[in-house]
């Protein structure tokens, strides 16, 4: 038989963890991350939810592994995150929205945009890009002759109006 918990006890130790959860109607800041996903490559939908999914683990992988040492026989890591950041969207809610593309060239406009913004490539957005070994095709190739196809760009927790302005040109990401 499964344990029984106490609902009021879970939330006290959430809050203690994470801090008090703002009343509703409160002045928190709302932040969102925005990913563009391209139509044109007729993702299946496991390939599909696989590049979101990378979309959402690149910000923070790539923060992680700029801020790690080996020690031992592991590495420890250590990184700031700005207090909006924290409390906004780590300790909020973890809001997320997917637009489509209608195809490469539509999804390198928004990096116009980014860079209006003075948002950095690699840190503040970046871009996923298959390494084709499935069902997509090269349409690039490193500097080592590796081919790759570009599916969608990722952008960090923004707040809601820098996500809106980004997405504007979007529609949301229809199956």
């Amino acid at each position: 038989m499964a344990e029984l918990v106490d609902a009021r006890a879970l939330g006290a130790r959430a809050e203690r963890r994470a801090g008090p959860i703002p009343a509703c109607g409160s002045k928190r800041r709302f932040m969102r991350r925005l990913f563009i996903i391209r139509k044109d490559l007729h993702l299946a939908p496991g390939k599909l939810a696989a590049m979101v999914a990378h979309c959402a683990e690149a910000f923070w992988t790539r923060l992680i592994a700029r801020s790690s040492t080996p020690e031992g026989g592991a590495y420890r890591t250590s990184f700031m995150v700005d207090k909006a950041t924290m409390e906004d969207y780590v300790r909020g809610s973890f809001v997320k929205t997917v637009c489509e593309a209608k195809n490469l060239n539509k999804l390198m406009k928004v990096e116009e945009i980014a860079k209006e913004m003075n948002l950095v490539k690699d840190v503040d957005y970046g871009f996923i890009d298959d390494e084709c070994r499935t069902d997509l095709t090269p349409e690039f190739t490193d500097e080592n002759g590796k081919g790759y196809c570009r599916v969608g760009v990722w952008f960090r927790p923004l707040p809601d109006e820098d996500s809106h302005r980004l997405s504007k040109g979007y529609q949301l990401y229809r199956g």
